[in-house]
């Protein structure tokens, strides 16, 4: 099976997918930002213009039992797009999530006789903007009808725990459907960059968790997703598992939209 864009298009809204050293006490959550961390955390989420990778791994689980159900692996590749002179900063985005067998890790095609369609964006449009020492984001998502922009949104905040600092985003969502029904789900992002100095390879995390509907295929009921991620800075650095299921399945997957005509081709349901 090869995930191609007019399937994507069509799947319903799953993910909002729109992210160590001696003790300490963390910074309060209400602290604003400045330029200065403005800067860190569009850097860490962006890049500054070549595609990054946030390599993401985790578990689906039933709730409130706590049965593990599925494996999950996937990407939310970025790009910065070029900076104007207003001090907003655009980045454009792709995400695919794929599930996967709880005990063989083999990529699922169906389950109990329904098909399982991975979890993705053809692209997701974001700005960053630092107003009054609050970082505003405003998401584009969707073609067509389903064409939607999400925002003025408010909700990141920022800690230290020694030499790190975590960036967290809670989301309440409660989205009108199509069909007359809400998406209505809790997500939650603790992004966490840890300073050079740590020589980290890998100094660019992220812990996610949701708790809403289980996906369709699953059947009625309640669910936990908990993933874990990390930032790469090239395709290669993929694990060979992500390489191959995006080479055989989601190609467009590989890499994020070239530049904002790309995404704006794509809302108007074109295949790039």
């Amino acid at each position: 099976m090869t995930l191609t864009l007019p399937r994507a298009l069509m799947n319903r809204l799953y993910l909002g997918l729109w992210l160590l050293c001696a003790p300490a006490v963390p910074a309060l959550a209400g602290d604003g930002f400045d330029q200065d961390s403005f800067a860190e955390f569009t850097r860490m989420r962006t890049g500054t213009g070549a595609p990054v990778y946030w390599y993401t791994i985790g578990t689906v689980f039933s709730y409130p039992d706590g049965e593990a159900l599925f494996r999950m692996e996937g990407v939310d590749t970025a790009r910065r797009l070029p900076d104007g002179d207003d001090g907003v900063v655009h980045q454009a985005s792709r995400k695919v999530f794929f599930y996967r067998d709880i005990e063989t890790n083999a990529l699922l095609h169906s389950y109990q006789g329904r098909t399982v369609e991975p979890i993705a964006y053809p692209y997701q449009y974001i700005t960053y903007a630092l107003e009054a020492g609050s970082i505003v984001t405003y998401v584009e998502q969707g073609a067509g009808e389903r064409l939607q922009r999400i925002g003025p949104v408010e909700n990141i905040t920022q800690r230290r725990i020694g030499e790190t600092r975590v960036f967290s985003a809670p989301l309440f969502l409660d989205i009108p459907m199509g069909d007359g029904s809400r998406y209505q789900a809790f997500e939650n992002y603790d992004f966490f960059i840890h300073p050079d100095t740590a020589g980290l390879s890998i100094p660019n995390q992220l812990s996610w968790v949701r708790y809403g509907d289980l996906p369709p295929f699953a059947g009625p009921g309640q669910g936990i997703i908990h993933l874990v991620s990390w930032r790469v800075d090239d395709y290669a650095s993929l694990p060979d598992s992500m390489r191959d299921a995006l080479e055989q399945e989601a190609p467009l997957w590989m890499a994020p939209p070239e530049d904002l005509e790309e995404i704006r081709e794509l809302q108007q349901g074109h295949a790039p």
